[in-house]
């Protein structure tokens, strides 16, 4: 099943791109966000560190999503630690993951519902470099260095397929709630579903990235430009079915549940604008003693 859902994925891509090919697509907007657990909890364990960033392109952007499959594209690139609870313990409670993540995916109006369909291209391994870095980074600055490098998850290639559709509804001029779908099939497979407020002017008439590991939405697309501060609210469930990052027969067991609550503040200025937020996750496997809190930053700087 998995591999016939990715192998339509490809297909439906390679097509998207040949009917776009007499359109000039121009860069619409990128979105960026960094999670880090020292702006969380502090405590350097579990979903530790990632960073994403997605380009949207398409041949123009009026505020609302294209009805084509394949019209509008957000390219995409993510790099993420997932580490043991401690970084020296000689029996990590679960493996190290290093993983870098190109990907591909297009938005577009499906019924009046907001829907996105990706392919990413997860990379696990000692081969991604992300082990060494953290070591690396860990050194420059006096931390602890990691010793549980060798409990990495092995390489791999996973290609992971994803879909999520959604829908705003506009409560009043400065309240939006968007509930939302969210499934994916690959490094990690499951249903999810969930909810987003913003309270403000944050992203109207704009276009959002989701991170994957925390699901703040990262602005990519902007329209409606409005100084001030907006509040973002957000959660979600999860029924996990599998997952590479905990593999069967490992030194930990896969939840089949996992759940996320999120908040932050966005700030618009003139020329300047920032986000900041606060993910707690919950538990991704049976032993894990509790959930963890994860910061998220974007800074975003006009010239």
């Amino acid at each position: 099943m998995k591999q016939a859902l990715l192998a339509a994925a490809l297909a439906a891509f390679s097509l998207s791109g040949h009917s776009a090919a007499a359109q000039e697509r121009v860069t619409l907007g990128f979105a960026r966000i960094f999670n880090n657990d020292a702006i969380g909890d502090t405590k350097d364990r579990w979903r530790t560190g990632s960073y994403s960033v997605s380009r949207f392109r398409a041949e123009r952007w009026d505020g609302h999503l294209p009805a084509t499959f394949g019209e509008l594209l957000e390219v995409r690139l993510r790099a993420e630690i997932i580490a043991p609870e401690s970084l020296t313990n000689p029996t990590p409670d679960r493996r190290y993951v290093g993983i870098i993540a190109p990907g591909i995916a297009t938005h577009f109006d499906m019924g009046g519902f907001e829907t996105r369909v990706g392919l990413d291209l997860v990379i696990t391994g000692p081969q991604t470099g992300v082990g060494r870095f953290q070591r690396d980074i860990h050194k420059m600055f006096g931390f602890d260095r990691p010793t549980v490098l060798d409990s990495q998850i092995p390489d791999g290639f996973h290609p992971t397929l994803e879909a999520e559709i959604g829908r705003n509804i506009e409560v009043t001029e400065r309240l939006t709630l968007r509930p939302f779908v969210e499934a994916q099939a690959g490094v990690e497979s499951f249903v999810r579903v969930g909810g987003d407020v913003v309270l403000g002017d944050f992203g109207r008439g704009g276009l959002f990235a989701r991170d994957v590991v925390t699901g703040q939405r990262a602005l990519g697309i902007e329209r409606d430009v409005a100084q001030g501060f907006s509040l973002t609210l957000g959660g979600d469930v999860a029924r996990v079915f599998d997952s590479e990052y905990l593999p069967s027969g490992g030194t930990a067991d896969l939840a089949d549940s996992r759940s996320r609550l999120r908040a932050g503040v966005h700030w618009q200025g003139e020329r300047a604008a920032a986000f900041y937020g606060v993910t707690w996750l919950g538990k991704e496997y049976e032993s894990q003693p509790e959930g963890q809190v994860v910061g998220s930053l974007r800074v975003n700087l006009r010239f």
